[in-house]
């Protein structure tokens, strides 16, 4: 994520992979006519395996399945949490609107596109979603041992806020609060 919810994470930087091009609805570069957009009950399915195969590799790593991989998927669909980019989907976000802050619970980049610029887009979307709810800045966790994004969300602007162990994940918190949007009538 990049990730959250302990596990969690996607990866906006990582290894290219020469199948991506060949991913429906996201080029090479990332882009396509694909849009983040709320999923659905149809979703479900591809959702989890997206999370799975985003977050597979660290079971090893951490010693426990990641979080996201746990998660009641069909449910935070129809609670209106999930996200999704790519047709096929290729990347998934879990948001939850809190009264102060957006917690980014999960974001997952299929392993296919991993290097392609959508987790940065994913990303992206995450902040213009919590202005959109008028929450002044986004939260999110990673589990310690997923060094990457412990590297990569500071240099995404996001401070680290703590350290804290919840049942068996260990985990660093961040934050990152956003900037006001400029309105353009003031002067």
């Amino acid at each position: 994520m990049i990730h959250t919810n302990d596990g969690s994470t996607a990866h906006p930087h990582g290894s290219s992979d020469d199948r991506r091009g060949d991913r429906p609805g996201i080029r090479p570069d990332g882009r396509g006519s694909a849009e983040v957009r709320p999923a659905t009950a149809g979703d479900v399915a591809r959702v989890k395996e997206v999370t799975d195969a985003a977050y597979g590799h660290y079971v090893e790593r951490i010693g426990v399945v990641p979080a996201p991989m746990e998660a009641d998927h069909a449910a935070n669909v129809a609670e209106g949490l999930v996200f999704v980019l790519g047709e096929p989907v290729a990347g998934v976000l879990v948001l939850v609107p809190e009264a102060d802050h957006l917690f980014l619970d999960s974001i997952a980049v299929h392993p296919d596109v991993r290097g392609s610029g959508l987790g940065g887009r994913l990303l992206h979307y995450v902040e213009e979603h919590a202005r959109r709810l008028g929450l002044p800045e986004v939260r999110l966790y990673t589990n310690a041992m997923m060094w990457e994004n412990r590297q990569m969300y500071p240099r995404l602007g996001y401070e680290f806020v703590e350290r804290r162990v919840d049942g068996p994940y260990d985990r660093f918190h961040y934050r990152k609060v956003l900037a006001a949007p400029v309105d353009p009538t003031a002067g």
